[in-house]
């Protein structure tokens, strides 16, 4: 009698459950159904797009194996591109990640002052729409902008160049620009995490005689090192496959100086500048680089995971 009572229970308990998860799936599902159809699928047409010689708007497509990547690796101007992507995403993520934490400390303070109009103001520049953005610097930057002005009212070097038609400023300009766009957005990762650190452990710490450096190192840098690793492959990521910026500043330009994978994507795919569009060799190309970025987070992982440890942090 008992056994058959425990029996029902178990079966209403598995019975609830399952009606539980039913109802998650049937909410997931409508996001599910999308991802599939607008993330998915595109990720596996790719795949086969990138064997064919196919301009992407006539029916005439011949296969062609793995002709298309052969061709892409002896491409110099590729090459250039995939290194400017790497020395872009180099010369820009640490600079924006310390700027970013140093901002999200100071305003995390809680004797500051109007804390919350700051985050307000150094947040706009996120919700300003890039190529906007790209195209206001580029007479910002040019050699009648401000930015020159200044510099030949403060007699400072660098007044009357065009910042961004010298290939050897181009780049920098871009980059500038990039982290002043994407500083608020790195504040709010950094604020989220620092303000997850209990307010005791800092006083516990200022009662012990621990300095601000101390206080930091011992503190705050263990606590957040999960939410960093985090913030540093979205930033690499983000970096690794900057568009919109380069495509209105600089078109690539001047001279290839700025191109990066994503131009050099666009320009085989949808441009005319390459002569008939080539949807099969820029598909090769998206593969490729899609696969640098996989190598790439993997490594992260491992290196995550190493940090971990040796800050005392989880396994997981």
């Amino acid at each position: 009698m008992v056994g058959t009572i425990n029996q029902r229970a178990v079966s209403g308990t598995k019975a609830k459950r399952n009606r539980k998860a039913l109802w998650c799936w049937l909410f997931v599902a409508p996001n599910l159904i999308f991802y599939l159809l607008f993330q998915g699928w595109p990720i596996v047409i790719n795949w086969y797009y990138s064997m064919l010689d196919w301009s992407g708007i006539s029916s005439n497509a011949t296969f062609v194996k793995l002709d298309n990547y052969t061709r892409l690796i002896a491409d110099p101007y590729f090459w250039k591109a995939y290194r400017n992507s790497f020395i872009f995403m180099l010369q820009a993520v640490p600079p924006l990640l310390v700027l970013s934490l140093v901002l999200a400390a100071t305003l995390n303070n809680p004797l500051l002052r109007f804390a919350k109009l700051y985050r307000t103001l150094f947040f706009i520049p996120v919700i300003a729409t890039t190529s906007i953005v790209g195209m206001i610097m580029i007479f910002i930057w040019g050699a009648d902008g401000p930015l020159n002005y200044a510099l030949s009212k403060l007699n400072l070097p660098g007044g009357g160049i065009n910042w961004l038609s010298d290939g050897r400023t181009a780049m920098y300009a871009v980059i500038v620009t990039y982290i002043w766009k994407n500083l608020g957005m790195n504040m709010i990762y950094w604020l989220a995490g620092l303000q997850s650190i209990p307010r005791e452990l800092y006083e516990a710490a200022r009662s012990d005689g621990a300095g601000h450096f101390r206080t930091f190192y011992h503190i705050t840098l263990p606590l957040i090192m999960p939410i960093a690793l985090v913030i540093l492959l979205l930033n690499t990521a983000g970096a690794l496959k900057v568009f919109d910026l380069i495509k209105t500043m600089t078109d690539g330009g001047p001279f290839f100086a700025t191109d990066v994978v994503s131009t050099y994507i666009y320009r085989y795919a949808f441009s005319s500048e390459m002569g008939v569009p080539s949807m099969g060799y820029a598909s090769a190309a998206g593969i490729f680089f899609a696969f640098t970025i996989v190598i790439l987070a993997v490594l992260q992982g491992l290196i995550r995971k190493a940090v971990l440890r040796t800050w005392g942090g989880d396994n997981s």
